[in-house]
């Protein structure tokens, strides 16, 4: 591999607005991915490449896993919604290698970013975020962002070419032993799906009709512990879902666990068609508690990292213990890097 090529673990710089303006088109974007307002803030500031971009998920077509060129994800770097109509979905957000250089650690940081040239980018990049479209003579809107894009930015991975997964090591992502556990599992999983002997809902619920639940209105910072499948179950349909929302097989390794609730979701935006959602129901995150890209099938190694949604239903309130609170990764059978 290339000594230009970014790694894990290096050292990077956000370069200036301006820098990032030249690399850009009429539509904010680089090779078709848009860089979006909500990044400006992080022009000039130091962070550590996560890892590598080598296969995302497909959340628009379900296609499987795609690659976008000359992308990596920087720290926990996240989108706040802020340019996107107040969306809480919390992407991790995509930098292009045109955007970054790799600097020492020891090295002078950058001067100050300009105020007028941060103004300059944003503006450049809020053009694209948010269009109106006519439909039976009404105007809709709709809204653009890296998650929307995806899918033109980049290119899709054949499920059984090893050189995608190969390179997850390869580029350093993630280490030996994490590589060998997904691998060992997508070999047995991809060829049981292919025959149909994997279920397609992961956990079919017994409710037949739609019941009231007790509200919980929870708030951010308050203390859950997640249910047991057994009672998750009793509150989704055959289909695995609970009003519309599906209980998606990541996310049941934290099923008896206890965490911090993050925020209550209201609104995010459709990555299909740009469509901003109204949640009718209650629906939380959970500090901590994503998509680990280890037990989706045609997901591997996905490092998107995305929120769960879950129903308060599916969560029980308690009082905060007097030790500290365990970290996702403490909590038993969630999968590790």
């Amino acid at each position: 591999m290339s000594n230009d090529v970014l790694r894990r673990g290096d050292v990077v710089e956000v370069r200036s607005p301006s820098e990032i303006l030249e690399t850009l088109d009429e539509h904010g974007s680089f090779e078709d991915l848009p860089f979006m307002p909500e990044m400006a803030s992080f022009c000039g500031r130091r962070f550590v490449v996560e890892r590598r971009a080598e296969r995302i998920c497909d959340t628009v077509h379900y296609s499987g896993s795609r690659r976008p060129p000359r992308t990596v994800l920087l720290a926990d770097l996240r989108c706040d919604g802020s340019s996107h109509g107040g969306c809480q979905a919390e992407c991790r957000l995509f930098w292009k290698e045109a955007w970054l250089r790799r600097v020492a650690p020891e090295a002078p940081t950058a001067p100050p970013v300009l105020d007028h040239e941060k103004r300059a980018l944003v503006d450049r990049t809020s053009g694209g975020a948010r269009r109106d479209v006519e439909s039976e003579g009404r105007v809709h809107e709709r809204w653009r962002c890296q998650a929307t894009e995806l899918p033109r930015a980049s290119e899709h991975l054949r499920l059984w070419d090893p050189r995608s997964y190969l390179r997850e090591y390869a580029t350093g992502n993630v280490s030996f032993g994490h590589f060998l556990r997904v691998t060992a599992r997508a070999a047995i999983e991809e060829p049981l799906r292919k025959l149909g002997l994997v279920p397609e809902v992961h956990l079919p619920g017994t409710r037949t009709t739609v019941a009231e639940d007790a509200p919980l209105n929870l708030q951010p910072g308050e203390l859950v512990q997640v249910k047991t499948k057994e009672e998750i179950a009793a509150t989704l349909t055959p289909q695995g879902r609970h009003r519309g929302l599906w209980f998606d097989r990541e996310m049941m390794p934290f099923c008896g666990g206890t965490f911090r609730v993050r925020q209550r979701v209201r609104r995010i935006i459709d990555e299909r068609d740009g469509r901003m959602i109204e949640m009718k129901n209650e629906c939380v995150t959970l500090e901590g508690v994503v998509c680990s890209g280890s037990l989706s099938l045609r997901r591997w190694f996905c490092p998107r990292a995305i929120y769960s949604y879950w129903r308060e239903c599916w969560l029980r309130r308690v009082e905060a213990p007097l030790g500290r609170v365990p970290l996702p990764s403490d909590q038993a059978g969630v999968p590790g890097r």
